[in-house]
């Protein structure tokens, strides 16, 4: 009997906030298959046992016409049961073409104002028939790797990941700002900065190397993800602006700190190790992804005096 979820979303961040209902949904049918958007979620769950395959869906799903191309694609997965974790006509119909038994899909036509947490959580517990289902998820680290970051890093540092890239330009708190955040920092504690960003955003890591120095920082960019995450995991803190990075240390256990400028609620009150900071005059529910904050609005003394209060 095999079973597969539908993650209609391309966002490492997005997919990830979703891992502890694909978790509960394989604890009750076993090791389930994850179908997504989202090119990165392979090399970050390959190794979770409680998922059998993970497919990349780069197809069948932007014009109405795909829908039988998609049915054909999800009858050859012969599914006994799907959840599809959003209201896409397209995944409702292909599945009933497909004629899989079971089909869990979110209302239809409701896609206004959807809260991903409170959405998800609802959707699960209704269709599994559990109560209080738990919105923290533990991620899957590999030990081995995980070994291998301890030996490697100075453990008497304060070690630190700043999140300098951001899923896109609007999310971004600038280099000087974490320029900025870095010196104070320095003065109060013996660190060493991890830089995460993407491959395309290695000048902004950049520009940080250059005032502050090798030792004091590190540029992740040219790393993969798979050797990211057992680093995040061994931090003492994340710091930064809307990125996968988030998502991964608050699943690890460790106090993330995310820099609201552009990023809905729901991306950051889903797990007791995420903190956020805003512009003081800004209500979090007005938050969108088209809100356009300006960056300098959070101030660098206002964000370090945050993380005092997290690593005390």
């Amino acid at each position: 009997m095999e079973t597969a979820v539908i993650l209609s979303y391309k966002g490492l961040g997005a997919n990830l906030l979703h891992l502890t209902y694909c978790h509960e949904i394989a604890k009750k049918f076993g090791p389930i298959t994850i179908i997504t958007l989202c090119k990165n979620l392979e090399e970050v769950l390959s190794k979770d046992p409680l998922i059998k395959e993970i497919i990349y869906l780069d197809k069948y799903y932007k014009k109405f016409l795909d829908i039988f191309n998609l049915s054909n694609f999800l009858k050859k997965l012969q599914l006994e049961n799907i959840f599809i974790f959003y209201p896409s006509f397209r995944f409702f119909i292909a599945s009933k073409i497909a004629k899989i038994n079971n089909i869990h899909c979110y209302p239809l036509f409701k896609k206004k104002k959807l809260h991903l947490v409170n959405a998800a959580k609802k959707f699960t517990e209704q269709n599994l028939k559990i109560e209080n289902c738990s919105t923290e998820t533990n991620l899957y680290i590999d030990k081995q790797k995980q070994k291998e970051v301890i030996n490697r890093i100075n453990q008497n540092k304060k070690n630190i990941i700043l999140g300098v890239g951001s899923s896109g330009p609007t999310t971004r708190w600038g280099s000087k700002n974490f320029i900025g955040l870095i010196q104070k920092l320095d003065k109060e504690y013996d660190c060493f900065f991890f830089l995460l960003c993407g491959p395309n955003e290695k000048e902004i890591a950049q520009e940080i190397i250059e005032e502050i120095g090798t030792e004091k920082c590190s540029s992740l960019s040219n790393e993969t993800i798979s050797n990211i995450i057992p680093l995040i995991s061994v931090c003492d803190i994340y710091i930064g602006n809307d990125s996968f990075g988030h998502h991964v240390a608050s699943q690890c256990g460790i106090p993330s700190l995310i820099i609201m400028l552009d990023t809905p609620r729901a991306y950051s009150d889903y797990s007791v190790n995420q903190h956020r900071i805003m512009p003081s005059e800004v209500n979090i529910d007005n938050i969108t992804h088209d809100s356009r904050i300006d960056p300098n609005m959070i101030k660098v003394d206002q964000v370090y005096e945050k993380i005092l209060s997290l690593l005390k």
